[in-house]
């Protein structure tokens, strides 16, 4: 299933980074402030060492220190800590009154948390770029599960746009059942 976007503007899985980053123009963090107060980003490439950097700190430090990591689609990713306070969610660790890391925030935290227009079409475009690695069959199986139930997705985000071979996505896909 795939979203319809707003007129004069498509988003798909192959938009570039920069005509992302055009669409979800930076905000100052106060002007909502809700993604921030609910959870956090996952961290892309590079946004580690970005993070590490801006904070004066090790990669190892800012690991131990303030992320947590997590599983989506059998990929290891890594987020800011979030502060529960004996709920499922929290306050992202960066968040006091505003991002402390602005200037280095994640990527996905830049294009696809608060209140950005588009923000549905960039989460899914971060989900396909960045969480959904097409060269580990347990990751597409998880990708159809999700698609299965109702997930939306984008242009380009089709389980046979994503492995156009036919074969070897039939394969993943028929892993583990009874024949």
């Amino acid at each position: 299933m795939s979203i319809s976007n707003a007129p004069n503007q498509s988003i798909s899985k192959s938009t570039a980074l920069p005509q992302i980053l055009a669409l979800a123009p930076p905000c100052s963090c106060k002007d909502c402030s809700h993604g921030c107060t609910i959870g956090s980003g996952f961290l892309a490439e590079g946004d580690k060492e970005k993070l590490a950097t801006f904070l004066g700190i090790s990669v190892q430090r800012l690991e131990s220190e303030y992320l947590e990591e997590a599983f989506l689609f059998n990929k290891k990713v890594w987020r800011p800590k979030i502060l529960r306070t004996g709920k499922p969610y929290g306050k992202c660790v960066f968040y006091e009154n505003g991002c402390k890391v602005h200037d280095a925030k994640p990527l996905q935290c830049k294009v696809a948390m608060g209140c950005k227009p588009y923000g549905e079409e960039l989460q899914l475009w971060f989900m396909l770029n960045h969480l959904i690695d097409t060269k580990d069959p347990e990751s597409v199986r998880q990708y159809a599960q999700y698609l299965k139930a109702g997930g939306k997705t984008l242009p380009g985000g089709k389980l046979e746009e994503l492995v156009p071979d036919k074969k070897r996505l039939q394969e993943i896909l028929s892993y583990g059942r009874l024949r």
